[in-house]
């Protein structure tokens, strides 16, 4: 039976932020124009009670794992590599992507292929709450569900919030 209350804390430090190129796919003719966002991350953090020392976690260990999250993702082209209208294939060391009647070729070191259907801050705050609930910096700690939220521009972003596994 839960307490009742809750204990929260947010990580929103200056330097969790990546910068990445992408483009949004509305359907089987209709997209975005390749562009870039200087995204900005934060991440709440909630559980029913603090340890001994009254610490609800190690935020140490966990914006470790933040910031290793952000350099996955920054000064890359990030690509969906579930979306229903796009075709990626690798041919001598690049990416071939194909949407309608475009045609990119992009270095593979340079991209970084999601397991999303598409590039939306929606996906993105899922994904990134999936790769941090898989790390390990939860031991030791009474942190039930977290929040990961992800904005693509002052004002506009969006979150996903779970219980951890």
């Amino acid at each position: 039976m839960g307490t009742g209350h809750e204990f929260g804390a947010e990580l929103a430090k200056e330097d969790f932020k990546f910068s990445s190129a992408h483009f949004t796919v509305f359907g089987p003719s209709r997209a975005e124009g390749l562009h870039g966002h200087n995204y900005r991350v934060r991440v709440e953090l909630w559980g029913p009670k603090l340890n001994a020392l009254g610490f609800l976690a190690d935020f140490a260990a966990i914006k470790t794992v933040i910031r290793e999250l952000c350099a996955r993702w920054d000064e890359k082209i990030l690509m969906a590599d579930r979306a229903p209208y796009l075709r990626i294939a690798e041919q001598d060391g690049s990416l071939e992507i194909e949407y309608a009647e475009r045609r990119y070729r992009v270095p593979v070191e340079e991209t970084e292929l999601l397991a999303v259907t598409n590039i939306t801050v929606e996906a993105l705050a899922e994904l990134f709450w999936k790769m941090l609930a898989g790390a390990d910096c939860w031991t030791e700690t009474s942190v039930e569900r977290v929040r990961v939220s992800i904005d693509e521009t002052s004002g506009q972003g969006a979150s996903y919030c779970a219980a951890l596994p």
